[in-house]
């Protein structure tokens, strides 16, 4: 068999005229391109990376765009492109990137954008992140029949609690508030069965209760509802509970939870 021989690597000066035309590419208004990069052919780069990522982002965050305006979205646009340094080449990851900046951009700079804007971009990302998310619930993992009082729920990795200061699934171009709403904004964003992202707006005793059933120890439904209208000081914890159990009913009926834990598998653990 013959030896193989060894491929050659770009050159150290092809590689250094890339990096130096990505420089370009990211801030053409700073950096100029490569003296030997005809400026029609670079202009024809800087106009497809700007447009791709400009219209990949705009998918993504379309109330965030309607809000800004092409001026002030173009500008954010480039600024992510300048300033910021993506951990990854997947598209479909771009809009977490973008999240992370302006997460960073809103803590290093005041700046004249509204104030409701990362909390608006991090619903609009919520949205996204459920539509092309992996997580796919195991239908043999719950009882879909089971009791929601007395048995253990098990809450849809596919649903995701959230709090905001500002009520972002109301704002649009034509309503924008100025100032946080005077209670937080409870959401409960998930996918359902017939894989549609769907939003309901909840209050804080069902967040409490979904926050019950997904961490720490496994609780039945009755006992997550008992715990609640103790640190509630309910005079009536059976109202509690019955409300609990439409609420649970409602929520097994969203897709939201899934059934309760068979017994089986909590013997098993016992074990």
């Amino acid at each position: 068999m013959p030896e193989r021989t060894a491929q050659p690597g770009p050159s150290p000066g092809f590689m250094a005229t890339q990096m130096a035309f990505a420089a370009h590419i990211r801030d053409p208004s700073h950096v100029p391109a490569p003296a030997d990069v005809d400026d029609r052919r670079a202009a024809i780069y800087r106009e497809l990376f700007f447009n791709s990522l400009s219209g990949l982002l705009k998918n993504g965050f379309p109330v965030l765009h309607g809000i800004l305006g092409k001026q002030r979205w173009h500008a954010l646009i480039r600024d992510f492109m300048v300033q910021h340094r993506a951990k990854t080449p997947l598209f479909l990851e771009v809009s977490q990137e973008f999240l992370d900046y302006l997460g960073r951009r809103r803590e290093s700079q005041a700046t004249e954008e509204p104030p409701f804007l990362l909390e608006l971009a991090h619903y609009e990302w919520v949205e996204l992140a459920l539509d092309v998310s992996d997580d796919e619930p195991d239908p043999h993992h719950a009882d879909p029949n089971g009791d929601l009082l007395d048995g253990i729920p098990v809450v849809s990795p596919l649903a995701w609690s959230l709090s905001y200061r500002f009520p972002v699934h109301k704002i649009t171009p034509e309503l924008q508030p100025e100032a946080p709403g005077e209670v937080p904004t409870h959401l409960l964003v998930y996918r359902n069965r017939a894989e549609r992202v769907e939003r309901l707006e909840i209050n804080a005793t069902t967040q409490r209760l979904l926050t019950l059933l997904r961490e720490g120890e496994p609780r039945t439904g009755r006992q997550a509802l008992l715990l609640i209208a103790s640190e509630m000081s309910h005079p009536e914890p059976d109202q509690v509970v019955a409300g609990g159990r439409r609420m649970l009913a409602d929520l097994r009926r969203r897709d939201v939870i899934l059934g309760t834990r068979w017994q089986a598998d909590l013997d098993a653990e016992a074990d």
